[in-house]
């Protein structure tokens, strides 16, 4: 992902896929291509990682509409939104001397600053009597002790979780690892999540398939929400 990329740039989507062996091993092992077949939209929350300006680009841009999507219907059948947003934590150590001081303050101070919704892309529009805000200061948004999100859906009786934002193979895919570890049932939206190339983004999703959560686009994900109302 480009955080520097031309404000003109254009909106672009990933022309994504999963190998068709991945398939044919997890119809093999499980009897089916997807793991979730159906979910109950009033225990499932859309879970949407960094989506602030500073990871500007065109796969980004991409992903607005399809997030927008899933947020709306969602609410509809009674679910919840989850903004997650970049916090700014601590000085680090560790992060000055792997990225450099001057990296190192530019991501640590990538979600901007005052009130959370007005830090998301302008295009979204934040329910905020409904929808969670939470700010995070790790990759994950589930790494225990570094984002309240794992307490605030336990305590909604939430056990899946439909992920989207950025940056795929960063904070969606450590997300989506350690939503699965606590014993989540995760779907990452394949259309609704951004790299900073097709080969990155494909390469995280196979990965993410294959050993941590269900893959799939906008359209079935609605399809499953709305079946479940």
């Amino acid at each position: 992902m480009n955080a520097f990329s031309p404000a003109d740039a254009p909106a672009l989507l990933h022309a994504w896929s999963i190998p068709q062996r991945e398939y044919a091993r997890q119809e093999e092992r499980r009897g089916r291509r997807h793991a979730y077949t159906r979910l109950d939209p009033a225990c499932t929350a859309l879970v949407v990682i960094d989506m602030v300006p500073f990871f500007d680009g065109p796969y980004a841009r991409g992903v607005i509409p399809q997030i927008q999507d899933l947020a709306g219907a969602l609410r509809e059948a009674s679910g919840l939104v989850a903004w997650v947003l970049p916090g700014p934590g601590g000085p680090s150590a560790a992060r000055e001397e792997f990225y450099g001081p001057e990296t190192a303050e530019l991501y640590r101070t990538s979600g901007g600053s005052g009130p959370l919704a007005g830090r998301l892309w302008p295009q979204f529009a934040v329910d905020e009597g409904r929808d969670l805000l939470v700010e995070k200061a790790a990759a994950s948004a589930f790494f225990p002790g570094f984002c309240p999100l794992p307490d605030l859906l336990a305590e909604r009786g939430i056990d899946t979780v439909v992920v989207c934002g950025v940056v795929t193979d960063v904070c969606v895919a450590g997300s989506a690892r350690d939503a699965f570890t606590l014993g989540l049932r995760v779907i990452v939206v394949a259309d609704g999540t951004a790299a900073g190339s097709d080969e990155v983004h494909n390469a995280t999703l196979r990965t993410l398939y294959r050993s941590f959560a269900d893959v799939r686009p906008t359209t079935e994900v609605l399809d499953l929400i709305r079946a479940g109302r």
